[in-house]
């Protein structure tokens, strides 16, 4: 017979009967939308239509900027700024990230310079900003973690009396905003987000590059469509970087519906955290005074010694209660295969590395059932309370295996 009380991990029946969505893209499949995909597939305009115009617009007026270029990912907008903006040398960048920051660097025959990050925010500190800038660079790009915003006043200001640009790679914090209130997308020369399906803003695949400079996002513009100006006397090495019309059009119904989207994942989040805030050794990611995220991951650091378990083990007793997690970001990139060949080219990355290994992204979408929430704190609470025998148990297993 199961227990009721045991973790499953130790034999006891799981929380959840069946396994929780990890993430799950927030979109609507009403009349509206169906009807507006459908006036896209009548038109034959697949590309270059009047839905990508309109997108641009809209975001652009909802932002508050004076540009939104729309592209086919966030990783192509990064790419094309980074061509357009045409620096060389080092990208300063924190190696806490999704792997498409340093690509587009390299991409662009650019050498990422990995710097640390803040322990609690764990977007890039300033100050290792300002070591990495005295060594020279020809740009920094800052990011948003999980939605969370960086640190981008300071930095601006530490790039500024170098005359260094910063761009900044903003993918999962559309709609997110700094502590002056204003929204994510308003600083540096520009920030380009992503809105794949992961994201809180998608539109299915795509991306956006926000930006004030006039030039820059003209310059954009003839990047995305293979650095043809319209006369087909390539100004520059571009690439097919288009948004699809069928993309831009999800993109539009889902813009309207954006904030009760954030509302709606943030009471999630305000949930899962006074549930754990009792739990010794789980500490939430940090969301600067006056900011707000877009929770794009739910990130939290395990500390052993408190919560009595590590990291992966946290995770192997969650996945027994069919509850599935991710390790972001591990490996970090400066340890990824594509990136060893760097080592010694930067500076100690200790906070990178703690929480390589110490960060959790527990399930989270904004349709989430708050049943689901409150089940998964179930199993975490009950984790905790077993955790010597689960590291006990835990521990015999992989002894079994060596």
């Amino acid at each position: 017979m199961t227990s009721v009380t045991q973790p499953a991990i130790l034999g006891g029946r799981p929380i959840l009967a069946a396994p929780v969505m990890f993430a799950q893209p927030t979109v609507s499949s009403d009349a509206t939308t169906l009807a507006l995909l459908g006036e896209v597939l009548a038109s034959g305009a697949l590309t270059k239509g009047p839905q990508l115009t309109a997108l641009e617009r809209e975001i652009a007026e909802f932002l508050g900027v004076g540009h939104a270029v729309a592209v086919a990912s966030g990783s192509a907008g990064l790419m094309l700024a980074l061509r357009c903006l045409g620096v060389s040398g080092n990208i300063i960048m924190p190696s806490f990230t999704f792997m498409a920051t340093a690509h587009a660097a390299v991409w662009n025959g650019l050498t990422p310079l990995f710097v640390d990050i803040d322990p609690d925010t764990l977007t890039v500190a300033p100050d290792s900003v300002s070591a990495a800038l005295r060594a020279g660079a020809g740009a920094v790009m800052p990011v948003h973690v999980s939605g969370t915003p960086a640190d981008t006043a300071n930095i601006m200001d530490l790039a500024g009396r170098h005359n260094v640009p910063v761009i900044i790679d903003a993918a999962p914090a559309f709609g997110a905003r700094y502590p002056d209130g204003r929204l994510v997308g308003t600083k540096g020369l520009a920030e380009i987000f992503s809105l794949s399906p992961t994201k809180s803003f998608t539109a299915g695949e795509g991306g956006i590059v926000a930006t004030n400079d006039g030039h820059f996002a003209a310059e954009l513009r003839v990047a995305r469509e293979y650095g043809n100006p319209g006369d087909f006397d390539s100004a520059m090495v571009g690439t097919n970087g288009r948004m699809p019309e069928l993309s831009a059009a999800l993109a539009r119904r889902n813009l309207a519906r954006l904030d009760d989207v954030l509302d709606a994942r943030r009471r999630l989040v305000a949930r899962y955290r006074q549930a754990l805030s009792c739990v010794a050794g789980l500490r939430f990611q940090r969301v600067p005074a006056g900011a707000s995220s877009t929770f794009k991951d739910l990130s939290l650091t395990v500390s052993a010694e408190q919560f009595g378990l590590d990291r992966d083990t946290f995770a192997r007793a969650l996945a027994a209660e069919q509850i599935p997690t991710r390790q972001y970001f591990d490996p970090p990139v400066h340890r990824q295969t594509a990136y060893r060949h760097l080592a010694g080219s930067h500076p100690p990355l200790p906070n990178t590395e703690r929480a390589a290994r110490e960060v959790i992204v527990l399930p989270l979408y904004s349709h989430m059932p708050e049943a689901v929430v409150d089940q998964v704190v179930t199993a975490v609470a009950r984790i905790h309370r077993h955790a010597e025998a689960i590291r006990a148990f835990a521990a015999a297993v992989d002894a079994g295996r060596t």
